[in-house]
Parts: C-alpha cells; structure tokens; sequence
C-alpha cells in the first residue's frame, strides 16, 4: 500500500516522493504497476502496438541503461560500469514508477474521451520527462542543467529500442520457452541479484540511519542524512540534519562545513561565513584545507579581493594544483587589477584540470572551461 502512495505522490510532490521512493520503493511493486497499467491501455485502446510487457522491456533493456551511459558522460564522476552496477535498479524502480504515474491517466481518457488520447499521450510523454528529470536528479545528485541534459539525451535509447524492436521480438519469441527460462534464472540469478543489490544496500543503509538519528546524541547519523539529502538537492531537510548535528555536537567541523556550502550555493552570504569561521576555528586544515578554498571562493563572490587572495593563496602553497581553487585565485587578482597574474592562474587550471586523475578529470573539466572563459 505504501508503493502506491509513493506513485500517487508523483502527481503533486514529485521530488519528495522520487527521494522515498528510493529509500523505500519496491522494484517488483514499481514493474507489477507497469505491467498494470500496460494490460489496462490495451484493453482501453485496442489498437496500442505493444504488448502488456513492451514497456517494462524498454525501460530495462533500453531506457535505464541509455540513461546510465549518458549519465556518466555528462556531469557524473563515476563511469559506465560502476554506475550501471550501483544505479540500475535504483533508476529502474523510479523509471517504472514515473512511467506509470504518467500512463494511468490515459486509461481513463480512453474509458470516456478516446478521441483525447493523441493529445493525452503526448502530455503523458512530457509528464514522465520531468518526472524522470527528478529521478536523474536523486539518483545519480546532478545539478538541474546536467540532469536536463541527461534526459534530453536519453531519449536517443528510445529510438534505438524502436529500431531494435522487431529483431528483439523475434529473439524473445525462441527464448520464451519455459525450458530455457528456468535455465536463464538458474544460472544468471547471481547477476539478477547482483543489479538489485544496490537498491538493497542503499535502503537497508538508510533504516539504519534513521535508527540510530532518534538518539538523541548521536551527531554522526544526522550528518550522514544530512549528506543524502544534500546529494539529492533536498537542502531544507539536509540543512534541519546538519543543523541537528551541530547542535548535538558543536564541534562537528563536517557539519558546519556542510551548512556553509549550502548558504554560500543559496547566495546567504553572511550565514555562509559565520559557518566556514566555526570550521576555521576547530580545523583550518579541514576536509584537505579546503576550507580555505570555500572562503576563498565566497569573498570573491562578496568582492572582498584582497581577502580572497590572502586566504586561497594559502591553499594553492598547500594544493597547488586544485583547478577550482586556481580559479578563484584568478579571479581575486583580476579583482585588485593584477590581470597578468589573473591570466597565469587561470592558465595554470586548465593546465591542471589536463593532467588531472581521471577520476577527477571530469570535475576539473569544470573549472577548466570556466577559466577559458575568463581568461582575456
């Protein structure tokens, strides 16, 4: 009964329910309710041209992993591999949940306004790409822009699927046999269970989480909810977690940390300080100095230039390669005038975001394009 809560909740708070649909969602539940909702379409519309069981094929086989290959390329720091592994069944269970959400109604436009279901199914298509555009951006914790992009793009693995139909038919035609169908199961459920696995872990953490926030002194458990809603741009509750955190701990440096990054992304200024002076004040090596980095960053952003330059001139001594950072420092000096200097430090963060690691190549990509952009 919850499942079907949690997809009603779709219609009118639909990034609340796609974050509890991935804490508590059930992915048997979310593929039952496609396959639902496809027998009621074509019972409703005779002419439909799939089958009941099309459209959960093409979400599992097409439309998730399309959008995992499309997620780690734009604004994702994990590849393919890890995160088809840890995202399918997370993406499957919100992508089954939106689908259906956004096809239910046309069962009852066919019922009683057949002649609307053109326009109704195209609404329904718009419907499930914002929809999706919630769950791109819980699951995987990209910015609006990236997770636009993302499912713009996936819809490319919807025309592949409508190429590759009838060939995938025909195969699913010979492959159908019960005979073959017990030996799939027998000797791929490891890797079955291996796709959900991710789905269970994250879940099973979670509980566990909110076991240990209700004592009422345990800091660490709010800080770490506090960082789940922070991934999935749910920043009121992560700021009431990380503000629990501080509170129940004063000397949570993490927390405090966490809190000033949010303001200082929300344009609270001031309250972003006040938050970096308590980490400065515990730790002002914190998190690899990057502390310093923050502050930095923040004063360029009030126009305190001189200040900035003091303050990331002392992280680069300790990071000098940190592309972000560089950048800042750019823009401090350009602030005093010194635009010469400006120019080498943003030289110097493209050159650095080159030869950075690739798992930090594609962050460092970031800040190279923006120092090209103000390099003069």
């Amino acid at each position: 009964m919850n499942d079907l809560k949690l997809i009603l909740r779709l219609y009118h708070q639909p990034a609340g329910a796609m974050s509890d649909i991935l804490d508590q969602g059930s992915l048997l539940f979310s593929s039952l309710a496609v396959l639902a909702v496809s027998l009621m379409l074509g019972h409703a519309i005779p002419q439909v041209p799939f089958s009941f069981y099309s459209p959960l094929l093409v979400l599992a086989v097409f439309y998730v992993p399309g959008i995992s290959i499309v997620g780690s390329l734009v604004g994702r720091a994990a590849g393919f591999t890890t995160s088809f592994a840890r995202d399918f069944a997370p993406l499957l269970t919100c992508a089954a949940a939106a689908w259906a959400a956004a096809s239910a109604p046309l069962v009852l436009i066919a019922w009683y306004r057949v002649e609307l279901v053109p326009v109704a199914a195209g609404a329904a298509c718009i419907f499930f790409a914002v929809l999706m555009f919630f769950a791109v951006r819980t699951v995987f914790g990209t910015d609006n822009g990236p997770a636009i992009a993302v499912v713009v793009l996936s819809w490319a693995s919807l025309v592949a699927a409508y190429f590759l139909w009838g060939p995938l038919r025909y195969l699913l035609s010979w492959l159908a046999s019960p005979f073959l169908l017990f030996y799939a199961f027998y000797f791929l459920r490891g890797e079955f269970g291996n796709l959900t696995a991710g789905l269970r872990r994250g879940q099973s953490f979670r509980r566990n989480l909110e076991a240990a926030a209700i004592n009422p002194h345990d800091g660490e458990a709010q800080y770490q909810l506090g960082l789940i809603y922070q991934q999935r741009r749910q920043y009121t509750e992560a700021i009431r977690r990380f503000g629990n955190a501080v509170a129940i701990d004063p000397t949570h440096a993490d927390a405090a940390f966490q809190l000033g990054r949010i303001a200082r992304e929300q344009g609270r200024l001031k309250d972003a300080l006040g938050y970096f002076q308590t980490v400065v004040n515990l730790d002002e090596r914190h998190s690899q100095s990057e502390i310093l980095r923050e502050l930095g960053g923040l004063y360029v952003t009030a126009k305190q230039f001189e200040v900035a330059r003091g303050e990331l001139a002392t992280y680069l001594e300790r990071r000098p390669y940190d592309s972000e950072g560089l950048v800042y420092y750019g823009q401090a000096l350009a602030g005093l005038g010194r635009t010469e200097e400006a120019r080498e430090a943003w030289r110097r963060a493209v050159e650095a975001a080159n030869t950075a690691p690739a798992y930090l190549r594609r962050n460092a990509a970031k800040w190279a394009r923006m120092a090209k952009k103000l390099k003069p």
